[in-house]
């Protein structure tokens, strides 16, 4: 069996081989009840540890695409409906998404899982080739506006925009949230631990695909509350200043943040704050804490997947919240 493995890509390499059964499978080269390559036959074919193979066929098995038999090695199982799932980059928290909702799913689903990278040629590519493929349809959308024509071919009833609302329409399925208003009314919350320092900087890189509507909101709250401001967007002018707080939709300006605290001997959360988008399953234990804005991407995941699981509209947003911890 021939698998299209591409590894000059951002994606692990344990998902570019599930995503090469998934695709085996949604192209008929694969059928139930097939026997697939050892682990061994992969490690050698294509040059993998035997941890990256096992992990990808443990996916496999937990999501009931395949099955093994004791000294027989590794099947396809029966009875199997495919999904797409587009998402836009791998990371951190598109992980906690992508885990919630694989497990959330009957044992008998196929979860193929795409990047576009916000990049529209790669948003068309995957979408055009999947047209009659899949049972269900779960997209992650972003700012281009030959998005909608794009999702317009695909049937209503088996398509979920996620994430963002974005060049969506009243009757399409989703499972969205909200970057402006509800951002406003989470920076209320800490208006009291705002108060402790004299200038709050909202670190905006231009390399960053976050939603501009968050500029927006930062900007009439900071108005509305008379709180001294500023927006950086070239990260090379980022240099902390003691007495400032900041607030950034990059993780990359997170880890500058914290190297510049330790060549400057700044306490966070005493000196200097720092307020994170986006949780993720390390931003609690790095350094004392990291403070987040963020929305609860496990229950966004199970949401999607209830669509799968179930033949009826489904039009939700997913709350965001504040998480205080010590860096702020």
């Amino acid at each position: 069996m021939l698998l299209d493995l591409d590894f000059n890509t951002e994606t692990p390499k344990y998902l570019v081989l599930v995503n090469a059964i998934n695709d085996a499978l949604s192209n008929n080269s694969l059928s139930s009840g097939v026997a697939l390559p050892s682990v061994n036959s992969i490690c050698k074919d294509y040059s993998l540890s035997r941890d990256t193979v096992f992990k990808a066929y443990t996916v496999l098995k937990d999501n009931g695409v395949i099955e093994s038999v004791p000294s027989k090695g590794y099947f396809v199982a029966n009875d199997t409906r495919k999904v797409l799932l587009v998402l836009d980059t791998f990371k951190a928290y598109k992980e906690v998404l992508y885990h919630a909702f694989v497990n959330n799913l009957p044992k008998n689903v196929i979860v193929d899982v795409q990047f576009h990278h916000y990049n529209i040629n790669n948003f068309k590519t995957i979408l055009n080739n999947s047209k009659g493929k899949y049972y269900k349809y779960v997209v992650m959308t972003f700012n281009n506006k030959e998005v909608a024509q794009v999702i317009s071919d695909i049937d209503n009833d088996k398509l979920l925009l996620i994430d963002w609302n974005v060049y969506s329409k009243n009757t399409n399925n989703h499972v969205f949230q909200d970057f402006g208003k509800a951002f406003y009314n989470t920076l209320q919350d800490v208006i009291p631990v705002l108060n402790k320092y004299k200038k709050l900087v909202f670190v905006y890189p231009t390399f960053t695909n976050h939603p501009n509507e968050t500029l927006s909101y930062f900007k009439k709250f900071c108005d509305d509350f008379q709180i001294k401001n500023k927006i950086i967007t070239n990260i090379n002018e980022f240099q902390i200043s003691k007495g400032e707080a900041y607030i950034s939709v990059s993780d990359r300006v997170l880890g500058e943040f914290l190297e510049q605290c330790r060549s400057k001997n700044f306490e966070p959360g005493t000196d200097v704050g720092f307020l994170s988008y986006n949780e993720t399953p390390m931003k609690q234990f790095i350094y004392k804490g990291i403070s987040v804005i963020s929305t609860d991407f496990k229950a966004m995941g199970a949401q999607a997947a209830s669509f799968v699981n179930n033949d009826k509209p489904l039009q939700t947003y997913i709350p965001t919240k504040l998480i205080l911890r010590e860096s702020l």
